[in-house]
């Protein structure tokens, strides 16, 4: 891997215009261009969305996960999930993944461990699966469980890309008890916005339905309340505010 790869700024990346929407500052001006023209939904999205991770991962270290492999990581905005889970336990394992060079270089300064655990890098596409399984391998243990975050990640992966082969090549490598915590964009809530690009985004994405985030799932025990919108996903904390939401999310556990 290249110490110093090339950073695209020609074009927006989804990692920074999620930076932009979330008021990070490791953004570009063609980024903040975009996320400017985006209508307000998508701004409310990447906050709940952020609010679930903490939720989730912070359940699933309470339920004694210490191992984590977070794909389509974004750019550090803390708190980061290594933060969140290591608040719990200090122990916990974490490997990033994400194919954009900016996220690689802020993470080799920000995504520092807890002393007791550790973190790691790999900056890999997605839609490479087994190259990310391959360096996981070397950095967790995947004779014990491990928490696989796709979090905001598969609605940027077209459908001739695959993302249902992709979810089942990475849950497929994992023990039994391990967890799939996922999210999802969706217009379903949102009808009048489906077709709409008229804000001009250049980054390709497909927004996907409930019934088609469910196969998402297929072969997993989905952790009640099951698949719902970012807001109405909540364990052993108070209820987030309801809010209508862009976002589908689930969290399932490997037989």
């Amino acid at each position: 891997m290249s110490p110093n790869p090339q950073v695209d700024t020609s074009r927006p990346h989804p990692a920074r215009v999620y930076d932009y929407l979330l008021g990070g500052k490791d953004h570009y001006e063609v980024d903040s261009e975009l996320g400017e023209r985006i209508p307000s939904l998508y701004r409310d999205a990447a906050r709940v969305n952020r609010a679930f991770m903490h939720r989730a991962v912070a359940w699933a270290a309470r339920g004694g996960i210490d191992q984590y492999l977070d794909i389509g990581t974004g750019i550090p905005t803390e708190p980061n999930l290594h933060q969140v889970v290591q608040a719990i336990n200090p122990a916990a394992r974490v490997v990033y993944a994400d194919n954009d060079p900016l996220v690689l270089r802020h993470a080799q300064v920000l995504l520092k461990s807890a002393p007791e655990g550790a973190t790691d890098y790999i900056q890999a596409d997605a839609r490479e699966p087994e190259k990310i399984l391959e360096h996981a391998r070397t950095f967790l243990d995947f004779d014990r469980p491990i928490a696989l975050s796709l979090v905001a990640l598969l609605h940027f992966v077209l459908d001739e890309q695959d993302p249902y082969g992709i979810v089942r090549t990475l849950v497929g490598a994992l023990p039994a008890g391990s967890l799939l915590v996922l999210s999802h964009g969706s217009m379903d809530s949102f009808p009048e916005e489906r077709e709409n690009n008229t804000y001009g985004s250049s980054i390709p994405s497909r927004f996907r339905s409930r019934a088609e985030v469910e196969p998402f799932f297929d072969g997993l025990d989905l952790v009640d309340p099951g698949l719902v919108t970012a807001p109405e996903w909540y364990k052993d904390t108070p209820a987030p505010e309801y809010e209508v939401s862009a976002m589908y999310v689930g969290v399932a556990r490997v037989r």
